[in-house]
């Protein structure tokens, strides 16, 4: 098997970058970016950590990354699993990057940077969703940000509602449960429970 294993081969495989690729980058949220993330429901975490890489989906009402200024956006951690995965990595190493997704969108928006958790009591608030406030929000400082040509997602199709996958063709979450514990977690009873157990802890 033929491995690259230095960036001059890679390079004389890849050639140059183009402007397109290079101009587009800015080390602050522009107006324009400013609209993608004010529009986007869903973003992508990538976080770093002793153990390895993370990669971790986050959606919320559109515009939920707060931008605080061009160079600060705000994420508030809403309920989950409380593996904290995410968090645990930027605790131990700041590096994060964040993609946004729009549907409809063929563009997706990355942004890298640097991050900390706040617990500040006036900001956890200032995050409320029908009363209820994260535990924490992540505050990133942004290095740089910008788009991603739409091939990728022009190439999955993603956003075709004729491409969906049917759910009962996947295997369900209690299944994996049930199969992964000998039975002893998840199961059907598990699956029957989820919609009304994710309607009450939605936020």
């Amino acid at each position: 098997m033929s491995v690259i294993e230095t960036v001059e081969q890679l390079e004389a495989i890849y050639g140059v970058t183009n402007d397109a690729s290079t101009v587009k980058v800015a080390d602050h949220v522009t107006p324009l970016y400013r609209i993608y993330i004010e529009k986007a429901p869903f973003a992508a975490l990538a976080t770093i950590g002793p153990e390895g890489i993370d990669c971790s989906p986050r959606g919320d009402l559109p515009g939920f990354v707060r931008i605080h200024d061009p160079k600060t956006l705000m994420l508030p951690d809403r309920r989950g699993n409380n593996r904290v995965d995410s968090l645990r990595n930027i605790v131990r190493d700041p590096r994060v990057s964040l993609m946004f997704l729009i549907p409809g969108s063929g563009n997706a928006v990355r942004a890298n940077g640097r991050a900390h958790l706040s617990v500040d009591p006036e900001l956890l608030a200032s995050f409320k969703v029908e009363g209820k406030a994260p535990r924490s929000v992540m505050v990133m400082r942004v290095d740089e940000i910008y788009f991603q040509c739409a091939r990728a997602i022009v190439r999955s199709d993603l956003w075709n509602p004729d491409k969906r996958i049917d759910p009962k063709t996947l295997p369900t979450p209690g299944q994996i449960l049930a199969e992964m514990s000998a039975n002893t977690v998840g199961g059907a009873d598990y699956d029957r429970a989820w919609p009304e157990r994710a309607a009450a802890t939605m936020w």
